[in-house]
C-alpha cells in the first residue's frame, strides 16, 4: 500500500508511493480541498489538467447534504463528481466542534460521549449522532479511497487537561473503528487514525503509540494549524514525526504555506491539504514564483535553517499598481485563460466583483501549490 522509495541524506524528507484503489500517488502530495464534492470555482476537468491525483471532502458536509445514501444511490462520490483520482475524506469530527458547536444565543450544540458524539447541524438544526463505527460506515458508502477515523480536534490554546481527556477519547474511538473495520468484508477504504495531544510531548508520543499499536494504514498529525505558532507546530513534528511508523504515510492536516509545507516535508511528512489556495484566491492573493524560485526553493529544502519563504511571492491583484499591467496572469501554465489574460484584467475583475476573477486566481493558486510539490519531489529524486 505504502512503498518508501527514497530519504534524504540531508534531513527527514523522504519520496514514496502510496497505492488506492484508484491509482498510485507519488509522495510527498498535496491535496486540492473538494469540502461538498467541489474545489471552489474549480471543476473535476481542472483538477485533471493540474495532475493531481487526489482531492480531499469532508464526512461531515456530504452526511448532512445531500446524504451519504443519495451519493451511493447515485453511484458513490467518483461518479457523483466526475473524478475518477483518489479520494480522502476527514472524518467530519473537526467540523462537528466547530461548525455545529454553538447556536446565535452561544449554546453548546454538541454532546460528546464515550458512545460518540450528538450535534445540531448547521444547515437545518436537525440532530445527528455520530459514532466511530458509522464515521466510517458514512465514509465507505460515499465509496472513497482513504477514510479517517473520528477523533476530537482541540482548539489551541488548550488546558492540558482537556487535551488528556481528549487523546483518551480519540484512542477509544480509534480501536472501536478498527475492530469495525477488521469485521467489514469485500472493498473498502484504506483507514488512516488522527494522532492527538496538542502541543503536549507527552500527550502527543502517547496518542501515537495507542494508534500504532492497533496498525493503521496511515497516520495524520491533526490539531495544529488551529491557533498555535509555526515554530510551535515545527517543535511537535520535531519530536513526533521520527517516531511515526516508517513504512506508513504521514499527513499534516490543514497545513499550510508553502513555507509550512516545506518544513513538515524536511521532517518526514507525505501528505498534505489546505483550503488556503482556493482561500487567498478569492480574495484577490495570487501564489507566483519568486525570481529563481525553484533554486531557492531546493536550497531551502536541504538547508537546517527555517525557510522563510522567499521562494514565492503572494500578489495582490486588488492592488491599483496592476491596472494597467499587460502581463499575462502566468506565463507557463497549463490553462489558456491563464496564459492568454492579462493582469490588469483580473484586476479589473476583482474591482467589479466578477465570479471569474475568483475562479483565475485560484487556479493560479492550486497550479502553484502542486508545482511546488513537484518541484519538492524533483528535488529529493
Amino acid at each position: 500500500m505504502f512503498k518508501l522509495i527514497k530519504k534524504s541524506n540531508k534531513n527527514d524528507a523522504r519520496l514514496g508511493k502510496l497505492t488506492t484503489a484508484h491509482g498510485v500517488l507519488a509522495t510527498p502530495f498535496f491535496m486540492p480541498v473538494g469540502t461538498r464534492a467541489a474545489v471552489k470555482y474549480i471543476s473535476s476537468e481542472d483538477i485533471r489538467k493540474l495532475g493531481s491525483k487526489i482531492v480531499l471532502s469532508n464526512t461531515y458536509h456530504l452526511m448532512l447534504k445531500p446524504g451519504e445514501q443519495l451519493i451511493k444511490k447515485l453511484g458513490g462520490l467518483h461518479k457523483f463528481m466526475d473524478w475518477n483520482g483518489s479520494i480522502l475524506t476527514d472524518s467530519g469530527g473537526f467540523q462537528v466542534f466547530s461548525l455545529a458547536g454553538k447556536n446565535a444565543k452561544g449554546q453548546n450544540l454538541v454532546k460528546l460521549t464515550e458512545e460518540g458524539v450528538q450535534f445540531s447541524s448547521h444547515i437545518d438544526g436537525s440532530k445527528h449522532f455520530l459514532t466511530p463505527e458509522s464515521c466510517y460506515d458514512i465514509q465507505r458508502a460515499l465509496g472513497v479511497d482513504i477514510a479517517v477515523c473520528l477523533d476530537e480536534c482541540v482548539a489551541l490554546p488548550a488546558k492540558r487537561e482537556y487535551v488528556a481527556k481528549s487523546v483518551e477519547l480519540t484512542s477509544s474511538w480509534a480501536k472501536r473503528a478498527k475492530d469495525h473495520y477488521q469485521k467489514i468484508k469485500g472493498a473498502k477504504p484504506l483507514l488512516f487514525a488522527v494522532v492527538q495531544g496538542g502541543l503536549e510531548k507527552d500527550l502527543r508520543l502517547k496518542s501515537l503509540s495507542d494508534l500504532s499499536a492497533l496498525d493503521f494504514d496511515g497516520y495524520n498529525i491533526g490539531g495544529l494549524s488551529v491557533g498555535e505558532s509555526p515554530i510551535e507546530m515545527y517543535k511537535v513534528l520535531d519530536y513526533l514525526v521520527p517516531e511515526m511508523p516508517a513504512d506508513k504515510p504521514r499527513y499534516l492536516m490543514g497545513v499550510g504555506y508553502p513555507e509550512n509545507i516545506i518544513e513538515a516535508v524536511k521532517r518526514g511528512v507525505d501528505m498534505f491539504d489546505c483550503v488556503i489556495p482556493t482561500r487567498e484566491g478569492r480574495h484577490g492573493r495570487v501564489f507566483a514564483w519568486a525570481k529563481n524560485g525553484e533554486i531557492k526553493l531546493a536550497k531551502t529544502l536541504f538547508s537546517s535553517k527555517i525557510s522563510t519563504g522567499d521562494f514565492y511571492e503572494i500578489l495582490n491583484y486588488k492592488n491599483a499598481k496592476f491596472a494597467t499591467d499587460k502581463s499575462p496572469i502566468s506565463a507557463q501554465s497549463k490553462f489558456v485563460e491563464l496564459r492568454n489574460y492579462s493582469k490588469a484584467y483580473l484586476h479589473y475583475l476583482f474591482k467589479v466583483e466578477e465570479p471569474m476573477s475568483a475562479r483565475l486566481a485560484s487556479l493560479q493558486n492550486l497550479e502553484f501549490y502542486l508545482e511546488l510539490m513537484s518541484a519538492i519531489r524533483h528535488s529529493l529524486r
